[in-house]
């Protein structure tokens, strides 16, 4: 028996007699939960782990390629919540709550409900509602337009969409909540004490912005921030003491731009207004719901999706997400930059572009839906190296300090991997003692590991393909590794996705896989091969969060389902 992970739930019944002679009643079943100790402590406080958002715990010492099979691991309990989960599960551990320290799980829904979990045994420690006084969160019907009629993309509530990012240091957990009374739309950033749940100064503050340009939905030369129209999908991030919030749409419902708004995250103040389309339409920041990456000093990764590149003809307003009147006469200029890999640097109260790729095809690519900036996005962890991916099927390894900018020959990328298959997915990384790999699983493909080669900064031409069949429509997998360091038999990478039915427009059953990091040919275990580890309907966007021998994953069936070693 594990007794690390293995928690000793206590029945204690109390049952008074009542008689004749007696006034005392009997009392309720009570159960207490009495967790053994957990040695590891490791926190997860941001989408995919860290700003690299490559996806790795390296740092996992119970799981391993031995343990993690049908007999061993399995669905412990479940973290019941009141609505939908999009938002990764995030752990802060050893974490001083309650009377005593914890693996504390932080939990977010669409109804804009926030709860504290004991991650080792499923206590709630607290949970509270962030909707305005007065309203309700947004609805998908109140998005309907005409195209996008049914709205689709989102089943439910919209309130909180993106992941958190939590500053353990301060103790805060940062998120957007989104209200509305039906008429009126407003969004706000939030700055909450993880201990207690209560607002800290200057939280919450209602998000708007507005910038100079003659784009779509311009006023007077000003963009504003529409916080109906404008999506907050992508995880936040929290990098130099800044919490930024990226933006796309709701179904390419015009007119909307892609929107980076940053906050000091001590005043809460807005300091950061970047609109990647002033002068043009669109270039929302999807990336599957990955964060968008950042390095360490302050510089931030991104992919856009359709809509104007560069400066001459820019929109054609039909609500299409399409710009279908010709190339731009200058698709270098940087003010509009749609379709594109993006290194944004802080500059005073803006970012300005460093360096950037646009791919040579990026008007096909717009006029044929076939967004740069769908695929999730990572910093190859100790590289200088930015791995991204197109809708057309096309791989793209950049490096982050000279993407290759735009030629109209021929693009010039550190490396172009052609899949061939549409990519919406979230995709991961892994170093262990012999192999370094990044893994991508798409819809209507098989799960793909790609060998980094360190000698050439570049992918072997050879890649290994599992069996396994995989999502199919849209969207495709979710991916996270777990290991301990580099050693052997430690390398798991875990894959979430829905099955029988795309993910993108219908809500369906969901499975967790988990396969050896070192060669995935090889499954390890999944979730259907015992009806007790049954997943529920999948959560579109949400990656398994692996942290202290369990693996957290939430679920579009109101509950966030916790695996582990039983025994």
């Amino acid at each position: 028996m594990n007794k690390n992970f293995l928690f000793i739930t206590l029945m204690i019944a109390i049952f008074t007699a009542c008689s004749k002679n007696k006034t005392t009643g009997g009392g309720p079943v009570v159960i207490i939960p009495i967790p053994v100790t957990n040695n590891q402590h490791i926190s997860v406080l941001t989408q995919h782990n860290d700003n690299t958002r490559a996806g790795l715990n390296d740092k996992e010492t119970s799981l391993t390629t031995t343990n993690v099979n049908p007999a061993h691991f399995g669905k412990l309990f479940t973290l019941d919540v009141d609505d939908e989960v999009y938002a990764q599960p995030l752990v802060v551990a050893n974490m001083a709550i309650d009377t005593g320290k914890h693996n504390v799980v932080f939990l977010a829904t669409v109804n804009n409900t926030v709860y504290a979990y004991d991650g080792d045994n499923g206590h709630l420690f607290w949970k509270k509602n962030y909707t305005i006084p007065g309203m309700r969160p947004p609805f998908h019907t109140d998005m309907s337009s005409s195209w996008c009629n049914p709205y689709t993309d989102f089943t439910s509530n919209i309130g909180i969409v993106g992941t958190p990012v939590i500053d353990s240091s301060a103790q805060i957990i940062y998120f957007v909540a989104r209200s509305t009374d039906g008429s009126q739309f407003v969004q706000y950033l939030h700055g909450i004490n993880i201990v207690t749940g209560a607002e800290q100064p200057g939280s919450p503050v209602q998000i708007s912005a507005s910038v100079r340009g003659s784009g779509d939905g311009s006023v007077n030369n000003v963009v504003s921030f529409d916080p109906m129209r404008n999506n907050q999908r992508q995880g936040l991030t929290l990098v130099n003491g800044i919490v930024y919030i990226t933006y796309s749409s709701h179904c390419d419902w015009n007119p909307y731009h892609g929107w980076i708004l940053g906050y000091d995250a001590k005043t809460m103040k807005q300091i950061t207004v970047y609109n990647d389309t002033p002068d043009g339409e669109n270039g929302g920041i999807w990336e599957s719901g990955m964060g968008m990456a950042a390095d360490a000093l302050g510089n931030l990764y991104i992919t856009t999706g359709n809509g104007t590149v560069g400066q001459g003809n820019f929109f054609s307003s039909t609500g299409n997400g399409t710009a279908d009147n010709g190339p731009n006469p200058n698709p270098t200029d940087l003010r509009n930059r749609s379709e594109s890999a993006l290194k944004l640097t802080p500059a005073g109260d803006t970012l300005q572009i460093s360096s950037y790729f646009t791919p040579t095809n990026y008007y096909n690519l717009n006029v044929n839906d076939l967004d740069y900036g769908v695929m999730g996005t990572f910093l190859i962890p100790n590289s200088n190296y930015y791995f991204t991916g197109c809708k057309d099927g096309n791989l793209y390894l950049l490096n982050k300090d000279n993407m290759g900018g735009y030629s109209s020959a021929s693009n010039q990328v550190q490396q172009t991997v052609p899949i061939n298959v549409n990519l919406h997915c979230q995709p991961s990384y892994y170093k262990g003692g012999n192999n370094e790999f990044v893994f991508v699983w798409s819809e209507n493909d098989q799960l793909r590991g790609l060998s980094f080669n360190r000698s050439s900064n570049t992918f072997d031409n050879s890649q290994v393909v599992s069996t396994q069949n995989g999502p199919s429509g849209q969207s495709g997998a979710e991916l996270s590794v777990s290991s301990n360091g580099i050693a052997n038999g430690t390398g798991i990478l875990w894959a979430a996705y829905q099955v029988n039915t795309g993910a993108g427009y219908v809500k369906g059953p969901g499975i967790l896989r988990a396969f050896d990091a070192n060669d995935i040919t090889k499954e390890l275990w999944n979730s259907t091969q015992n009806p007790n580890d049954f997943v529920g309907d999948y959560a579109k966007f949400s990656s398994p969060t692996v942290a202290n021998g369990h693996v957290y994953l939430a679920t579009f069936s109101n509950h966030v389902v916790v695996y582990g070693l039983k025994q």
